[in-house]
């Protein structure tokens, strides 16, 4: 008797039916890995450069001090101040050109007073003459820069441009628009690596001391480094870019869509028709001096100092005459240490009365963040604290930037088949495991601060171009040596 068997029923002799391959999960991380990798290689030269060029800038107010002790500071005398318009007398009798531009008073006892004057020949520079106030003996000249130094404005333009004008803002610039990307880069990639399992927090912020020496301890604290300094460093590009020669401009068009200014102080005198100067020859004007034009009188920036004070513009402050007919003096605080003060006022020296105010506090947010801002970066906002953070975020930096070429070097090979200088990069084709609606929106944000930073655009488009034609380069050369004869 013979049986039959179905198909169904028959061995299987290839064992169980193999598991499809499940498709691998669509990430970012590899593009972000490889944007992360070249900007680092490629901007970290300019980041060098900002962060020793920042570190010589620093301590300028310290510098200032010794270099220009005999202009910027005096003996306390055994008599009062003299009035600080026979000190600006005593500036103009010793520099008889220019014209009379600001009057600093002094802010500590030790301190010289500053006559500013104008000069056609300087441009945006200045003529500050330093007079000690017990005396009015004319200490110095010096050539200054909205206040600062020729020392401080000489590593103030090192660190700007290299000294090298308009074409060495470039480098700057490139700088703080690459910083914020690099920065935001490396702490996704970072934590992306380390947030899982226990003791997340303690893998993210320290470096693991018990790595064995190689890329993996380097790369703690190359990472851990990068997350202590990630908020710094975030400000100071933002800041840094605020006055920048292209990212600045597009920021101040910001600011005017939004009407986030400075507010403008009103100096119009009401049914004044000679600026409510006084008249040359008044009793309390003994010792002044007419301007030219005869506008004002400069005497008068004693009673002006004097009712400013008493409105509560206190601190450091800079007293401007009228610029024109019809107009107050005014006087601006400008004392950016906490707690800072950039309060305004326009006084009416005929009645002693203010004018006009107009209070930091009451400046729109985005102008007070941009004060602030560029106070922080500058290092004046919390004084020697701040100065000491700078030196942190910088020499951070630095460290951070060794370390990092340093696992370009460690992840060289080393077989003497294989033997290369440096390691080799992220592999091509990142974009393709992202997931095409994250492609979307990152093309659309690319688009969008490539518009407000063009110098970041520009060189991202540049760099993609180039990593195509490379690409296409080496498929060309492996097509090549495949179909070669042997």
């Amino acid at each position: 008797m013979s049986t039959t068997t179905s198909p169904e029923t028959l061995p299987t002799l290839a064992g169980p039916p193999r598991a499809r391959p499940q498709a691998r999960p669509r990430s970012i991380g590899p593009l972000v890995l490889r944007l992360h990798f070249y900007a680092g290689i490629l901007v970290a030269p300019f980041l060098v450069v900002a962060a020793l060029t920042g570190l010589a800038f620093v301590f300028t107010p310290q510098l200032d001090r010794l270099v220009y002790a005999h202009e910027l500071r005096v003996d306390i005398g055994a008599q009062p101040a003299r009035p600080l318009g026979e000190q600006v007398a005593a500036a103009r009798t010793a520099h008889p050109d220019g014209t009379f531009a600001a009057v600093i008073p002094p802010v500590e006892a030790t301190d010289t007073t500053r006559v500013v004057f104008d000069m056609p020949d300087l441009g945006e520079k200045q003529h500050t003459v330093y007079v000690d106030p017990y005396t009015n003996e004319v200490r110095g000249t010096l050539t200054t820069w909205y206040g600062e130094t020729p020392l401080q404005t000489w590593l103030d333009d090192l660190h700007r441009n290299l000294q090298l004008g308009d074409v060495g803002r470039h480098y700057s610039e490139l700088a703080a628009s690459w910083l914020w990307l690099v920065v935001l880069g490396g702490l996704f990639l970072w934590l992306r690596r380390q947030w899982t399992g226990r003791r997340k927090l303690r893998r993210t912020v320290l470096p693991d001391l018990a790595a064995k020496v190689g890329v993996r301890r380097t790369r703690g604290w190359h990472a851990a480094t990068g997350v202590w300094l990630a908020v710094g460093l975030l400000a100071l590009s933002a800041t840094g870019l605020t006055w920048s020669r292209y990212a600045g401009g597009n920021f101040d068009i910001l600011q005017d869509g939004f009407n986030a200014h400075s507010p403008t102080l009103d100096t119009a005198l009401a049914g004044a028709s000679t600026g409510g100067a006084s008249t040359e020859g008044g009793g309390h004007h003994e010792g002044g001096v007419t301007s030219g034009n005869g506008v004002y009188n400069v005497s008068d920036v004693d009673r002006v100092t004097l009712v400013a004070r008493a409105a509560g513009v206190g601190g450091k402050v800079e007293v401007t005459p009228p610029s024109e007919a019809g107009t107050a003096w005014t006087v601006n605080q400008d004392d950016p240490a906490w707690p800072y003060g950039w309060d305004r006022v326009a006084v009416d020296p005929a009645t002693g009365t203010v004018v006009a105010k107009s209070e930091f506090a009451d400046w729109p947010l985005l102008a007070q963040l941009s004060k602030l801002g560029v106070a922080f970066h500058m290092g004046f906002l919390f004084g020697i604290v701040n100065q000491v953070l700078l030196v942190a975020l910088a020499t951070g930096l630095l460290c951070v930037i060794v370390w990092g070429y340093r696992m370009w070097w460690q992840r060289r090979p080393t077989r003497t088949d294989r033997a290369a200088p440096l390691g080799a990069p992220p592999a091509r084709g990142a974009w393709r495991e992202a997931h095409p609606a994250a492609v979307a929106v990152l093309l659309l944000v690319a688009v969008a601060v490539g518009w407000a930073l063009p110098l970041l655009g520009l060189t991202l488009a540049a760099f993609l171009v180039l990593d195509l034609i490379l690409g296409g380069v080496r498929r060309g050369r492996a097509r090549r040596a495949v179909t070669a004869p042997d």
